[in-house]
This record gives structure tokens, sequence and C-alpha cells, in this order.
């Protein structure tokens, strides 16, 4: 496993050998763990064996076979660093269902790469309709936020939403929008919105929207 860094991700990197008191487990990457606060998750490369200075970008397997994002026209994006905004509701979700009618407080976390969580909305329409939740402080550049918001169920089918915008103005899209502009194979970077059913019984599954 090898990834370009960029030279500018330098200031906020860290080499870790310790999580929560302990030093890193071998899970989480040990002995040394690189962590670049904003980039993606296959950027924070576990087990770190060397780090070294090149004149550019190093085409190796992972960065081409796996990072390399094929457009709908053929051209290909390359060196996709920074996390892109993106919100995922947390309750009610799969596994964590609803107890019949009433009120219940939809939340979740919210990031980005870019900077702070300027505002998420949520939507129990299917995107219908939006309504802004509340932001829990801290909200930090880079790090996760916690959003919520008050819901009365009726207990009738409800299609659940949450939509980060973050402060450099990036609007987390919908998943349609994003296949439209980067294709089919953009899981590797998927931060579309994410959709969860609940049904009338008050389970949750996930959907597509």
């Amino acid at each position: 496993m090898s990834r370009s860094v960029p030279m500018k991700a330098v200031d906020d990197a860290l080499i870790a050998l310790y999580q929560n008191g302990e030093r890193v487990r071998p899970s989480n990457g040990y002995p040394l763990r690189l962590l670049l606060p904003g980039y993606e998750g296959n950027m924070n490369v576990k087990w770190l064996r060397r780090i070294k200075a090149t004149a550019g970008p190093t085409m190796t397997k992972d960065e081409t076979s796996k990072y390399t994002i094929l457009l709908p026209d053929g051209k290909a994006l390359q060196f996709v660093f920074p996390l892109e905004a993106k919100s995922v509701i947390t309750h009610p979700s799969p596994g964590l269902p609803l107890r019949g009618p009433g009120l219940y407080e939809i939340s979740g976390l919210a990031w980005s790469g870019y900077g702070k969580i300027s505002r998420v909305e949520i939507s129990v329409d299917d995107g219908i309709s939006w309504a802004p939740a509340a932001l829990q402080e801290p909200v930090l550049p880079k790090a996760l936020t916690r959003f919520h918001v008050p819901w009365r169920w009726d207990g009738g089918p409800a299609v659940l939403q949450s939509r980060a915008t973050d402060s450099s103005g990036y609007v987390q899209p919908t998943r349609a929008a994003l296949i439209a502009e980067r294709g089919l194979k953009t899981f590797y970077h998927f931060n579309g919105i994410t959709s969860w059913a609940v049904g009338e019984d008050g389970e949750v599954r996930h959907v597509y929207a």
C-alpha cells in the first residue's frame, strides 16, 4: 500500500504511536500510523514503513487501480485527497428501529476535509423538503460534528436523509448527482447522501435515492 501525499499536508501530519493512552493496536496500524487530518482514510497509511520525498506524485498500483476515478467522458480524476463533505444519520438507522409513533430525535455525524461543517439539513420525505439541524459544539475544522433535530413520527413510511454544507460552500451531493458526474466507479470516494427508509413497523433499512 502506497499513496502520494502533497507537501501541503505535512503541516498537519502526525506519526501516531499511541491511541487512547496505549500503543496503537495492530488492527489500527501498529507500530506506526500516518495521520493526515482532513484526508481520506486510505491515505492514513497503517503499519507505516517509510516516507519518501519525490518531485511529483508516484503512479503506484494503489494510486491508479483503486483511487483514480474514471469519469463518464473517459477522462480520469487522479489524486483525490481531501474528504469531501458528508453526513450520515446514526439514529434512527438499520438495527435501531423506532418503537411506535411518537417524538424522536434524529441525530448523526457530519465531517469535511475542506474545513468546518457550517450547516446540516434533514429531510424526512425523501428530499422533497429540508429543515436545519442543530450542530453540537465544538464545531472544529476537519473534525466530526454531531447534529440533531426533533422529529414526530406519525407511524407512516418515511425516508430520512441528511445533507451537509461546509465552510468552503461545498454541499453534499445526492447519489444520483455524484454518479452522473463521476460514474459508477466512484465508490472509493463516495460522499453522496445516504437514505434510510422507515417502515410502518418501525424497522429502518438502507435504500437508494
